[in-house]
């Protein structure tokens, strides 16, 4: 049996157009780089590619006068630049000289002995201004703060290493020639000349390797530009310049609060704002309400006939006699505090400041978080607020920023003091104070064996010393660990230690005294006393 015809619809459709189609069109799922989504938050952002350099040299002073407001006019901002300095540099930046005089034929012995020679002449010139600062000031640990305030505000440090001859040595009534002297950034100019190899106040050759520094001196109240060469004609390096670059091909630094000026100045207008509404609040802080009816009420009342059954008079009489007890009582909101009775049906309310609110403080230290991060401290360190921290908290953050403190202080802190050192020990060995086998050529030979060195900073930060002293005992027995490098933790440096303790260690078998350095055994008797037990000293 045959199908019945069934009659499609036919649809007269234009040529080149298609039909319309009742179901909405689906856009085609696609996977690439910077897929928008329906808000448009990425095509609505824009950004240029610029090189690194252009870029600092075309933002540089306006972060660095930002930088340097910011500082100056925040306590905390001040104080965790303070807090910098602290882990970075501490007390001192320790003297640790690593000489290989192989080549010269010292022996190990000899080595160390030179090594603690030029140590302790060091530790005496560093200390003193006279001797170390060009300015007669300060000392290189105070020189060492002020290039790391430098370095936060402006993004770099730069120094000079200058010499004086015997006639200003003697005028001053110093021994030393070499001196450190500490240059603003603000001084290095901005003038760019790519024709002529200058860059941002830098001079290069066409290898791109820094040839002389253009900076800017006050003379008799005028501005006089004057190029510094990096090098004499020995190679001894002139001038000293540390900053954190983005890009190899950088020549200037940027501050590291850059990345956060915009956060900071939020969290500013942000405490301006809820201080300014916590005052209002503070001041409209009392309400008294009261039944008694406006001034329209009263003309009503005015209004009312007198044959209203004397409807008029009693309303009258009723305020009156309320009126005057309100005249009797007192309310004093000041230092007195002072509440009489009311009248029938008032009501005083005191309102307290409801700013800030329950979004301000997670809001507030999520600011502060992002500036401590911009910086490289802990946020706690930042802000001083321990409340929500625990031991194991405390020790993740530490482990975490550590090592950027210890990058920073071989970056910035480290390179001033070294140069300092490089210069010094060339003038001290070229006069005879440290002898050195060979004398002065041989020091030109191998200057960098020579003056190879570390620098020895502040211990690292524990939240509980009991535990880190174990950790410490526990890593030197079971032998992953050395002594230099415990004592580096703390901060100290392994051959004074070990010399401080075999000079106590005399002093106390001299002095008939126990040794606090022997370990008590079982039954209450030290390694020493027992036969057949060696105890190391």
């Amino acid at each position: 049996m045959g199908q019945p015809h069934m009659n499609k619809p036919r649809v007269r459709v234009k040529a080149g157009s298609a039909p319309a189609s009742s179901a909405p069109a689906r856009e085609r799922a696609t996977a690439r780089w910077l897929r928008d989504g329906a808000s448009g938050v990425l095509s609505m952002r824009q950004a240029s590619l610029v090189e690194s350099r252009d870029e600092t040299r075309r933002a540089w002073h306006r972060i660095a006068a930002l930088a340097v407001d910011f500082i100056q006019n925040s306590g905390r901002l001040k104080g965790a630049v303070d807090q910098i300095i602290a882990d970075t540099v501490g007390n001192e930046l320790k003297l640790r000289a690593k000489p290989d005089l192989s080549a010269l034929g010292y022996s190990a012995e000899e080595t160390n002995v030179f090594a603690r020679m030029a140590e302790q002449r060091w530790r005496r010139y560093a200390w003193n201004p006279a001797e170390v600062d060009f300015r007669g000031k300060f000392s290189l640990p105070q020189l060492l703060d002020i290039g790391l305030r430098h370095h936060v505000a402006f993004g770099e440090a730069l120094g000079l290493i200058e010499f004086m001859g015997r006639a200003e040595r003697r005028r001053y009534g110093i021994g030393t020639g070499t001196k450190l002297l500490l240059v603003t950034p603000t001084r290095l100019v901005s003038d760019t000349n790519e024709v002529e190899g200058l860059f941002q106040g830098v001079r290069h050759d066409e290898n791109g390797r820094p040839l002389a520094y253009r900076l800017q001196h006050r003379e008799a109240g005028l501005n006089v530009k004057r190029d510094h060469r990096v090098r004499d004609a020995q190679g001894r390096q002139l001038i000293v310049h540390c900053f954190d670059p983005w890009d190899g091909s950088d020549v200037r630094g940027i501050s590291p609060i850059a990345a956060a000026m915009r956060t900071h100045a939020h969290s500013e207008q942000l405490q301006d704002v809820t201080l300014a509404t916590a005052i209002l609040q503070t001041v409209f802080a009392a309400t008294l309400t009261s039944p008694e009816p406006s001034n329209e009420a009263f003309n009503a009342i005015e209004s009312l006939d007198d044959d209203d059954g004397g409807l008029k008079a009693d309303f009258l009489g009723y305020f009156e006699n309320a009126l005057d007890q309100a005249r009797k009582s007192r309310i004093a909101l000041d230092g007195t505090g002072q509440v009489s009775h009311l009248a029938p049906g008032e009501k005083l309310e005191l309102h307290t400041a409801s700013t800030p609110g329950g979004v301000y403080l997670p809001f507030s230290a999520d600011l502060r978080r992002e500036m401590a991060r911009s910086l490289g401290i802990t946020a706690e360190s930042y802000s001083l607020d321990y409340s929500g921290a625990t031991y194991s908290s405390t020790r993740m953050g530490t482990a975490s920023i550590w090592p950027l403190n210890l990058r920073r202080r071989e970056r910035i802190a480290a390179p001033l003091a070294q140069a300092g050192y490089e210069s010094w020990l060339d003038e001290e060995i070229a006069t005879g104070r440290i002898p050195l086998r060979g004398g002065y050529a041989a020091f030109q030979r191998h200057r960098d064996a020579i003056c190879w060195a570390e620098w020895q900073g502040p211990a690292k930060p524990t939240a509980d010393d009991e535990k880190s002293a174990r950790a410490a005992s526990e890593r030197l027995l079971n032998g992953t660990s050395t002594l230099e490098y415990e004592c580096g933790e703390l901060g100290l440096d392994s051959n004074d230690v070990i010399a401080k303790r075999s000079e106590e260690r005399k002093a106390l078998v001299a002095a008939n005294l126990p040794d606090p350095f022997e370990r008590v055994r079982g039954g209450g008797q030290s390694a020493a006393s027992r036969p057949g037990e060696v105890t190391a000293a």
